[in-house]
């Protein structure tokens, strides 16, 4: 084997001052055909763009490297935030051992083969990065657990998804799991402008130039991705002559193939229908739009959201605006056979009158206090006045019996009780529609108890 002093630089600007594995990640590209996102990686914590709450001297990651005394870390957040820079980084400062792959294109084999090596090498720290950790299975992160217990490698997880629901419990707990943030464009666009000016390993001996408004909007073009953003930079400029200046005409084109980071079944998808869902339900109908707008941007299926505000129209508006519920249902009809882009008038007309209806969650909660009275008390009978008494059997068991015709009475209220068990489930709230529906049953509360005391008098 190789002296892994003399092995290629896993960072690309000097020589390595940590180790790789032979069975980590093929040795990285030369400088010159290396993307410029992968040149500019961070040599130091300092270096790091934004995530001021993980980079900060007094924070606990801060403190975690500075003393090498942590175990595994599990980096979580968005494309482009810095996950794989945190991972390099800390190689760098703890002078570790460092094996890269991918979960993607990883396997069983290779896993094993990396961790007997670090099993074979207990004197010198192995720092096992593993990309896309979501990517592994339930058997795949199980095989980990014996030598992340034992010490024999620290795992550096990076997951774009919620490791709550894509890493295994025994896992997680034996790890420090940190979320990354997306990139605010001022920290995006300062890199851009590093890299614009580096020579060493950016775009300076291009010699061109932009200006601060140029690069700001690249930056917010990208959505805070910042590997998306340097690439890009890093496109614009090779098109140009040396020297140019990069003008807004050059950001055309991205911004009109700009995509909306919304990734369908996964944090994006269920983030930003929780907040479409809390907006309508608060009354915003301006967040309720913008909400609507991020999800079709992003591809959403539309039948999908009109499922949400058909949802909506029972559970949050209910009886407070009758006319929620059936324009919910006709608008999740109209999706299906308008289709795209038509559909989209069709949810905006719904949501906004979702959003200004009145709300009322009573129905939901009539029917959570119903459920609860079922599991706490016996289940009651039903009243023999009420049972059916269709067949010989049931009319000779007096199904039926004593059962008063409510319109044979004033206002349909004849008096009698249809629970062994009188009991009081809905609460009607003082909003829209359903404040006449609370007079109105007030009413015949009272002329229910006027009948039954002139019955017993």
């Amino acid at each position: 084997m190789a002296n892994p002093a003399q092995q290629p630089d896993l960072f690309g600007d000097e020589p390595a001052s940590v180790s790789q594995a032979p069975l980590s990640s093929a040795a990285p590209a030369p400088a010159a055909v290396r993307p410029l996102a992968a040149r500019m990686r961070p040599r130091s914590i300092d270096d790091i763009a934004g995530q001021k709450h993980l980079t900060a001297p007094d924070g606990l990651l801060a403190r975690l490297i500075a003393a090498n005394r942590f175990g595994s870390l599990i980096f979580y957040g968005p494309p482009g935030c810095g996950k794989t820079s945190f991972a390099e980084v800390i190689a760098r400062v703890t002078g570790s051992r460092f094996v890269r792959i991918n979960a993607v294109m990883s396997n069983v084999a290779e896993l094993r083969a990396i961790l007997a090596t670090a099993r074979q090498r207990p004197d010198e720290p192995t720092l096992l990065f593993i990309d896309e950790l979501h990517r592994f299975n339930k058997s795949q992160q199980d095989l980990l657990l014996p030598d992340v217990e034992e010490g024999y490698v620290r795992l550096i997880g990076a997951t774009t998804h919620n490791p709550g629901f894509y890493v295994n419990p025994p896992l997680l707990s034996r790890s420090h799991l940190f979320r990354l943030e997306p990139l605010a464009a001022a920290d995006v666009a300062t890199v851009l402008r590093r890299a614009l000016h580096d020579a060493e390993r950016g775009l300076g001996n291009t010699h061109c130039t932009a200006s601060d408004e140029v690069l700001t909007d690249l930056a917010v073009l990208c959505d805070g991705d910042l590997r998306r953003a340097l690439n890009a930079l890093e496109v614009i400029v090779l098109g140009l002559p040396a020297g140019s200046e990069v003008t807004p005409a050059e950001l055309e084109v991205f911004a009109r193939e700009r995509r909306i980071r919304y990734d369908a079944d996964e944090d994006e998808h269920y983030d930003t229908i929780s907040a479409f869902i809390k907006s309508c339900r608060g009354s915003d109908p301006d967040a309720a739009m913008y909400w609507l707008a991020k999800m079709l941007a992003g591809g959403e299926d539309p039948r999908f959201i009109a499922r949400r505000l058909v949802i909506l129209a029972s559970e949050d508006v209910g009886l407070a605006d009758p006319l929620a519920l059936p324009m919910a249902v006709a608008a999740h009809h109209a999706c299906d056979f308008i289709g795209l882009p038509e559909a989209e008038l069709t949810l905006a007309h719904a949501t906004l009158h979702i959003a200004c209806a009145p709300k009322s969650n009573s129905a939901t909660m009539a029917l959570a206090a119903a459920h609860a009275a079922l599991k706490s008390a016996p289940v009651q009978p039903v009243p023999l006045p009420l049972r059916d008494k269709s067949g010989a059997a049931s009319k000779q068991n007096n199904h039926g019996k004593g059962y008063r015709y409510s319109h044979d009475y004033a206002e349909n209220i004849s008096g009698q009780d249809y629970l062994e068990k009188p009991l009081h489930l809905y609460e009607p709230k003082q909003s829209g529609f359903e404040a006449k529906t609370a007079e109105r049953l007030a009413r015949w509360k009272q002329l229910k108890a006027d009948l039954q005391r002139r019955e017993r008098a």
